[in-house]
């Protein structure tokens, strides 16, 4: 006799930085999210897909949760209560080594008032001391309380037996062999974004949006990707151009060989940097992406 079918949504949520998408890419064993060191990387709520035995589990990657001041900060926030509100269960993330900041605090705080007890992971344990870890664990009131180096793996497989068994009875949502409902359109432009990100100083990264314009299957089995990095300024476009046009040459050469190796096959990739003065007030960039234009 088969076992019984389970599947749900886990939401990860938790302040800009705490390591959600590597704890998401790590948990399903694929790179479903870009992460950079910069807060705000993750702009919009990707799912990873995992199976564990007759579980499958989808994980809902959002963006963290800040005091937002632009259209796209309210847009992002507004995303990730969202998964948190639609999810079977909730992971609240928060960075060990920062400790309980105001941001971690406030989103305890409205899980709670909205009627929710979410699983508290405890993230880079391994840069903590064991009695720092165990005040963080005692305060507030959690369905239960995880310690985990979401780079490292440490304490992950815990987590997922523990989330699994949490999930309700029901088929599975998505094909056994696909880990993300990401496009691959979009997830080369993440991908370039993501390379992009690690380079550039400042503000440019958060005035910055790539759009994948073209994608050519080529008889050989390779791929022609085109793509643009739309940037709000004339300054800014020189500046990702970069001198001789060498940085967007750098951009594009870390993005092919991580493209290559997620697609499995040769990609030529061609970038090309345009000044869109509005892009961060345009419906259509939000709606890509499947953010409410009107949060």
């Amino acid at each position: 006799m088969t076992e019984e079918t389970r599947c749900g949504y886990v939401a990860v949520v938790g302040a800009p930085n705490a390591g959600k998408s590597t704890l998401v890419n790590t948990m399903v064993g694929s790179k479903v999210s870009i992460v950079t060191p910069k807060a705000q990387t993750t702009r919009f709520r990707v799912l990873g897909l995992v199976l564990a035995g007759p579980v499958q589990m989808v994980l809902v990657d959002t963006p963290g949760i800040f005091a937002p001041k632009r259209r796209l900060d309210r847009a992002m926030v507004a995303a990730a209560w969202n998964g948190a509100a639609d999810a079977d269960e909730v992971c609240l993330l928060v960075d060990a080594a920062r400790g309980w900041d105001q941001e971690s605090r406030a989103i305890a705080a409205r899980l709670k008032a909205a009627g929710r007890q979410p699983v508290l992971v405890l993230n880079k344990v391994d840069l903590v001391r064991k009695d720092t870890l165990l005040a963080m664990a005692g305060e507030g009131d959690f369905a239960a309380v995880f310690m985990v180096s979401a780079l490292a793996g440490d304490g992950v497989p815990g987590l997922l037996a523990h989330l699994a068994g949490l999930l309700p009875p029901g088929p599975w949502l998505f094909p056994e062999d696909q880990v993300s409902d990401l496009p691959q359109r979009l997830l080369a432009a993440e991908i370039t974004r993501e390379k992009a990100f690690m380079r550039l100083h400042q503000e440019l990264p958060y005035a910055l949006a790539v759009e994948t314009e073209s994608w050519t299957e080529n008889d050989d089995g390779s791929v022609r990707i085109d793509q643009v990095l739309y940037v709000l300024r004339d300054s800014q476009k020189g500046m990702v151009v970069g001198k001789g046009g060498q940085l967007i040459k750098a951009i594009g050469a870390a993005a092919r060989v991580e493209l290559e190796q997620l697609l499995d096959r040769r990609v030529h990739l061609f970038l090309h940097v345009k000044v869109k003065e509005d892009w961060i007030e345009k419906r259509g960039f939000y709606s890509g992406v499947g953010l409410d234009w009107d949060a």
